[in-house]
């Protein structure tokens, strides 16, 4: 059974810090694709580690971080200007 609560919460939460990314002028800041390779690995590794809670059965990751990684790639490229 896949709970839908964390999966709701975490995409809205990725989604709204996905669309805060965007270049700066006067900035030399960049997040080029592989930033979001690296983020997406670093997650995943954590989800892993973290694991689901304790009551949860539906998969060995925590599927909230899971989404707000999908949630962050989808506010970036839909919101994110850049």
């Amino acid at each position: 059974m896949v709970y839908i609560g964390p999966l709701i919460l975490g995409f809205i939460i990725g989604f709204v810090l996905g669309t805060r990314i965007k270049p700066s002028i006067g900035s030399k800041l960049n997040f080029p694709a592989s930033v979001y390779v690296i983020l997406a690995i670093v997650i995943v590794i954590i989800a892993y580690q973290q694991g689901p809670f304790p009551w949860y059965t539906d998969s060995v990751f925590a599927n909230g971080l899971i989404s707000a990684l999908a949630g962050i790639i989808v506010g970036k490229l839909t919101f994110g200007r850049g």
